[in-house]
């Protein structure tokens, strides 16, 4: 057993300059610690196998699935369930900050729309 920490968590840059920790990653269970600066969004989406949970650690995030607008502060999760086409926006002025926890993992299971 390790205890996990975001500095020696292996990190990587995805979209507009946004950061990923990986804090836990096996083929069941994905779990990984995200930033998101203003005014940046990630592309449409969705996972074929994978269920996701977001956690909003700080900020506000912004979920679209559809022509569906989702608004998710701090402190307040979201369960996206798989096939479910979908993404993440920061409209804000300020950095988002938020856990996303897949199941089973999201490695090779995420088809681009856009």
């Amino acid at each position: 057993m390790n205890v996990i920490d975001k500095k020696r968590a292996t990190h990587y840059f995805w979209g507009n300059n946004c950061d990923s920790w990986i804090l836990a990653d096996t083929e069941g269970l994905s779990i990984k610690q995200e930033s998101m600066p203003a005014n940046t969004q990630e592309d449409l989406h969705f996972h074929s196998k994978a269920q996701q949970f977001f956690y909003i650690l700080k900020g506000t995030a912004t979920f679209y699935f559809d022509n569906i607008r989702i608004v998710v502060e701090d402190q307040k999760g979201l369960l996206i369930e798989p096939e479910t086409k979908h993404y993440i926006s920061n409209e804000t002025n300020d950095r988002l900050d938020f856990l996303v926890i897949s199941q089973p993992t999201t490695n090779c299971d995420r088809i681009i729309l856009e």
